[in-house]
């Protein structure tokens, strides 16, 4: 075949496929089949390209690779052989990478919700000095997910995520043996920017994990790892009670559990160069990203000030414990609820769902705050506000190249961090002038509000494809005219 240009992205118009293409050559052309409508996609997967900038299925430049994944509409055919044995094998695979998010999120930053009413009382703390802590967490992770496109370009995707896990666990223990409000600072902001970086870097892995099973399973597998780690969080940590810098210890040696038990799985065959060959692509998805943000800063308040919500009301031991197994169990079998949706639904659709159901559940708990409804509602938050982040991810995933995805997904962490560090500062200093209420209600709110965002955001994406349809359809007709 002569000499063509090379790939630069692939598009599935309404009746043809479009290809952009840019200096390389494409070899292989085994023939395509696909149905009219772009929503009824069987099978693209037929042209193979070579490309030394990126490929659409995350391995190493340069080498040939399926040109476009297949793709599904609800009831489309039945999984190969093949698939149905590589889709529990990535499932498992993320399952192990799943650690990360169980460490860096459920035991790092979520875990601080059950120690605040120990840490508060002992060192006389306000709300807003208790959210301010939070937020200093928030801050690290702003910084994290701002540094990051430069650590992984650096080192790679696999040495981030193993190193962020490592300075994880370190700040963890620190936390537990330092004295004064600075240095706890310190340690929860460094605790913040690792996170971050493993964040990013994981959900990266997970998405060419996703990507070359055929599956989204394995992206809502590794967010509901944050679950495991709130749920062993809520089954220990209240019983220390007044000891919290033993919660601390313990937290810091589950993390460290956590670094071995996910290290292997961090491996990938990508170079560091490779990892970060693309541009953040905001602009597309900026609906998408405002609902973030919104989500961001109101989700985080809830799971912040839970506990002191609780102690407020002289909640027994056992209603602590049980309010908060029930969330991180809640938050591991989310997958099941919200994959498929994830997978299959068009636009930000699954994303505003998930948004909608997470505000109804922080609502839930301001109807009748009896032990019964604010289990109900922490089952409710449990089993959504994780599916979020998979939603987007898995939303970055399927609008923008494989080669953008990395600095895409370090642009909407940053801008994830930006909402949940203001968030617990300003929820904390309206709960100090109103009561804990008032941290529950700012979640229920906020969430709504991401809601109508996100979709409004699906409703200007439908529109904007109707017009370049239409466009199209105008260009063909002209063409055939001329001819």
């Amino acid at each position: 075949m002569p000499s063509s240009p090379r790939l630069y992205s692939i598009r599935v118009a309404a009746s043809r496929i479009v290809v952009r293409v840019r200096s390389g050559s494409i070899v292989e052309p085994l023939g395509t089949a696909m149905h009219r409508s772009y929503r009824s996609v069987r099978s693209i997967a037929s042209m193979r390209v070579r490309t030394d900038r990126f490929d659409l299925w995350g391995g190493h430049a340069g080498r040939s690779w399926p040109a476009a994944r297949r793709c599904r509409r609800p009831g489309a055919g039945r999984m190969t052989k093949t698939e149905r044995k590589t889709v529990p094998g990535a499932a498992w695979w993320a399952a192990r990478l799943a650690l990360g998010t169980a460490s860096a999120l459920g035991m790092a930053r979520f875990a601080y919700g059950l120690v605040l009413p120990a840490m508060r009382e002992d060192q006389h703390w306000t709300l807003a000095e208790a959210g301010a802590m939070s937020a200093t967490n928030g801050l690290g992770y702003l910084l994290g997910a701002l540094v990051s496109p430069a650590v992984i370009h650096r080192w790679g995707t696999t040495a981030a995520f193993r190193a962020g896990m490592a300075i994880v666990a370190a700040s963890l223990a620190a936390t537990a043996v330092s004295q004064g409000y600075l240095a706890l600072l310190v340690w929860r902001t460094a605790a913040g920017v690792a996170g971050a970086v493993v964040f990013v870097a994981g959900g990266v892995i997970a998405s060419r994990v996703a990507a070359r099973a055929g599956s989204g399973l394995p992206v809502t597998v590794y967010f509901a790892g944050t679950g495991l780690g709130v749920a062993i969080s809520g089954v220990t940590i209240p019983v220390l009670g007044e000891h919290w810098r033993l919660a601390w210890a313990g937290l810091a040696a589950a993390a460290a559990l956590a670094t071995a038990g996910s290290w292997a799985a961090a491996r990938t065959d990508e170079t560091p160069r490779t990892a970060m060959a693309g541009r953040a692509r905001i602009r597309p998805l900026r609906e998408a990203a405002l609902a973030y943000l919104l989500f961001a800063a109101g989700y985080i308040s809830y799971i912040t000030f839970l506990s002191a919500y609780l102690a407020e009301r002289h909640a027994p031991l056992g209603q602590v414990v049980l309010t908060w197994t029930v969330l991180g169990l809640a938050t591991m079998v989310a997958p099941v609820l919200w994959s498929r949706p994830i997978e299959r639904w068009p636009g930000t659709r699954a994303l505003a769902a998930l948004l909608t159901v997470l505000s109804g559940g922080a609502a839930l708990a301001l109807t009748a705050p009896t032990p019964l409804t604010i289990l109900a509602s922490a089952l409710v938050y449990g089993a959504t506000f994780m599916g979020v982040p998979a939603a987007v991810t898995a939303l970055i995933k399927t609008s923008v190249p494989t080669a953008d995805w990395t600095p895409t997904l370090a642009a909407f962490t940053t801008v994830f961090a930006a909402g949940q560090t203001a968030g617990p500062w300003i929820a904390g200093v309206v709960a100090d002038h109103t009561s804990t209420m008032a941290t529950l209600a700012w979640t229920a709110i906020l969430c709504a509000a991401a809601a109508v965002t996100a979709v409004t955001g699906h409703r200007v994406q439908r529109s904007h494809g109707q017009a370049r349809r239409e466009t199209r359809r105008e260009l063909d007709r002209d063409k055939g005219s001329e001819s």
